[in-house]
């Protein structure tokens, strides 16, 4: 992920986070939450010369890196873990 991948990632996350904070992700519609966002994805794709489609997309492809790899953490340190719970070195 570029520096510039990462920045993006963070404005539309900060953005959800203020205006979503209220709203609990499991039980909103995806629809509502994606109108709530919209403004910071119209934001920057101005900034960038795109469509909000297209940031929409580099959007959801970013957020799939990044759980991918919280994922990977997460098993890789499930794996190295004794049957006492202590994590240890592989």
């Amino acid at each position: 992920m570029t520096s510039e991948d990462k920045q993006i990632l963070d404005r539309i996350n900060e953005y959800a986070d203020k205006v979503l904070k209220d709203f609990d992700p499991q039980k909103t519609q995806v629809s509502f939450q994606l109108e709530k966002v919209r403004p910071i994805m119209e934001e920057i794709a101005k900034e960038k010369g795109t469509s909000v489609e297209e940031i929409f997309i580099k959007y959801m492809d970013l957020a799939s890196e990044v759980t991918a790899e919280r994922e990977t953490k997460f098993q890789n340190t499930i794996g190295n873990m004794t049957k006492y719970g202590d994590v240890h070195d592989a």
